[in-house]
C-alpha cells in the first residue's frame, strides 16, 4: 500500500506558483494577503490534504499561535457570547483558542493555567472565579513572561492589562434613571463584594442612592450572581419588617430571574407590585413577561478589545499595561417605567 507523503507549504506554493511566504501568511490569515488569495490557498491546501505541522512551526518561530482562554463558567448569556467573540477575534489574528472552564473553582483555575503554560500557549485571557484570592499563579505567569489579559472578572494584579465594562457607572446611571422616573425606594439583590464586578455594582448602587434619594436607607442583600441567589435574596427581603421596595435592582440577569420566581411564589405581581431592573440582559428576555429593563454590557467589545490587547502584548513585550473600562447602555423594556 502506497503511503501518501506529507504535503508541505512548498507543495502548495508550487501548485499555485506563489512563494512559500505567501502560502504561510495566507494560512495564518495575515492581513498582508488578500481575501481572494487566502481563499485560493485554503482551498488548494484542503484539496491536497495539507495538515499543519504545529511542532515544526513552533520550533522555527518560537510561537504556538495559540491562546489559552480561562472562564469561570459557560452558562447564561455573557460567557458564551464573549467566548464566541474571542474565538472570532483570535481567528482574525491567525490564532487558535484553547478553552478551559474553571467551574467557579480556584483550584481548577490554577490547574488550567498550569496546563496551558505547559502547552506553551503564546498568551492567556482570564476571567477569574468568584473564590479566587490566591495570586501566586499569576506571579508565575509574569515570571514566565507569558502575556496575560484579564477581562470582566479581574484579579487584583496591576501588572496585567484588563478590559471590563464600567459596572460602577452603569449601575449609578441606572439608579439615576429609576429615580428620575419617580421611584423612591430601591433595593439591591445579588453580587459578591469580594469580586471587582460585585464591588463596583454594589458601590455604584450605594453612591446613586445616596446622591439621588439621600434617605440613609440602603438595602443590599449580597449573595452571588446566579438564579438561586436572586430567589434566596428576594425570599429574605420578604421576611424583613417594613414595606417592600418599589424596585429591585439585580446584580445579574439570572439573579433577576430568581427574584421573579420568588415573587411568583409570594404572589407579588411584576410590575404592578414591584419593578425589576438587572445588570445584563438575555437573548430570551423578550420571551419573559414582563420583559425586564436592563443595563446592557458591551460584551462583543470586551471580547474584541481584550483579544486585540493580548495580541499586542504577544507581538511586542514593551506594549504598555492598560486598564480599560467600556461604557454601558440602559435598555428599557416593560419594567421601571412610571405609570
Amino acid at each position: 500500500m502506497k503511503i501518501k507523503k506529507n504535503i508541505t507549504l512548498a507543495d502548495i506554493a508550487k501548485t499555485l506558483k506563489v512563494s512559500k511566504v505567501t502560502v504561510s501568511k495566507a494560512l495564518r490569515n495575515h492581513p498582508d494577503i488578500s481575501e481572494a488569495k487566502k481563499n485560493q490557498v485554503r482551498e488548494t491546501a484542503l484539496k491536497l490534504g495539507y495538515i499543519p505541522n504545529f511542532m515544526a512551526r513552533n520550533l522555527s518561530s518560537r510561537k504556538s499561535y495559540t491562546i489559552g482562554l480561562v472562564v469561570p463558567k459557560v452558562t447564561g448569556d455573557f460567557f458564551p457570547n464573549i467566548i464566541n467573540q474571542i474565538y472570532q477575534s483570535a481567528y482574525n489574528f491567525g490564532y487558535e483558542v484553547i478553552l478551559a472552564v474553571s467551574q467557579e473553582s480556584q483550584e481548577h483555575e490554577i490547574k488550567h493555567i498550569q496546563t496551558l503554560l505547559a502547552m506553551c500557549v503564546d498568551g492567556l485571557l482570564v476571567s477569574i472565579t468568584g473564590e479566587t484570592t490566591d495570586s501566586k499563579i499569576f506571579k508565575v505567569v509574569k515570571e514566565r513572561e507569558v502575556p496575560l489579559v484579564f477581562f470582566d472578572r479581574v484579579a487584583n494584579e496591576r501588572d496585567f492589562s484588563h478590559v471590563v465594562s464600567d459596572d460602577y457607572r452603569g449601575v449609578y446611571n441606572a439608579v439615576a434613571h429609576i429615580v428620575k422616573a419617580g421611584y423612591k425606594s430601591i433595593a439591591f439583590i445579588g453580587g459578591i463584594s469580594s469580586t471587582n464586578i460585585g464591588k463596583d455594582r454594589i458601590n455604584g448602587f450605594k453612591k446613586a442612592v445616596d446622591d439621588f434619594l439621600g434617605n440613609g436607607k440602603i438595602n443590599i442583600i449580597e449573595g452571588g450572581f446566579e438564579e438561586t441567589n436572586g430567589y434566596n435574596g428576594m425570599s429574605e427581603l420578604a421576611k424583613m419588617n417594613g414595606k417592600t421596595p418599589e424596585v429591585i435592582f439585580c446584580a445579574t440577569y439570572p439573579v433577576a430571574v430568581g427574584v421573579m420566581r420568588a415573587c411568583e411564589e409570594l404572589s407579588i405581581k411584576i410590575p404592578d407590585d414591584l419593578d425589576i431592573m438587572s445588570f445584563g440582559g438575555s437573548t430570551y428576555n423578550h420571551f419573559i413577561k414582563p420583559s425586564l429593563s436592563y443595563v446592557k454590557q458591551p460584551v462583543e467589545k470586551i471580547g474584541e478589545i481584550a483579544t486585540s490587547k493580548l495580541i499586542k502584548h504577544i507581538r511586542n513585550d514593551k506594549t504598555r499595561v492598560e486598564h480599560i473600562k467600556i461604557p454601558t447602555d440602559i435598555v428599557m423594556r416593560d419594567t421601571c417605567i412610571r405609570r
